[in-house]
């Protein structure tokens, strides 16, 4: 199941990234973070708000019908940039290269910012996969950013909120 990430899930982002291995979470921020703290999950977790910050899960039920977070994809718009968003997915290690991402970003697209036009975001230059990711989306280009990193911008397809017109309230990812 595809949920909207929520507060109550503030200690599932916690525990799920404890649960990265070191590659995965320096893919995730392009450094080394080996800990999420209390300032970083009140921007992951506390500051969705659905408008300027659209965050999803991909939850799997157990036998039990428990639900288990394997994946989180994330569109934050940018303060100044109001047609362009950042982007993350996060999967656990042991889901990775099983169609998680995919799954998120099919709907995150479908559910992002109204008005977002762009994903202008940066990616660790050895992370192949999300690359590929990125580029099934739609148009991507792609530059050097440094020894590590690249520039990727995906124009993304055209989308019912593209008329957007509100306000925005969130700062800049």
């Amino acid at each position: 199941m595809i949920l909207p990430l929520e507060p109550r899930d503030r200690e599932a982002v916690r525990a799920g990234y404890e649960d990265l291995s070191e590659q995965s979470r320096n893919h995730r921020f392009l450094s080394s973070v080996p800990h999420l703290t209390e300032g970083m999950l009140d921007h992951l977790v506390d500051e969705v708000d659905g408008v300027d910050h659209v965050a999803l899960a991909l939850v799997v039920l157990d036998d039990d019908g428990v639900g288990t977070p394997v994946g989180v994809a994330r569109m934050i718009r940018y303060r100044t940039r109001l047609e362009d968003a950042d982007l993350a997915v996060t999967v656990l290690d042991d889901w990775q290269g099983r169609g998680v991402a995919t799954a998120l970003l099919a709907e995150l697209v479908g559910q992002r910012p109204a008005g977002v036009e762009r994903v202008v975001t940066s990616v660790a230059a050895d992370n192949a996969a999300s690359l590929a990711m990125l580029r099934r989306l739609g148009p991507t280009t792609v530059s050097p950013a440094g020894i590590d990193r690249l520039d990727v911008v995906l124009e993304l397809p055209p989308s019912p909120a593209s008329a957007w017109t509100g306000t925005r309230n969130q700062e800049e990812p």
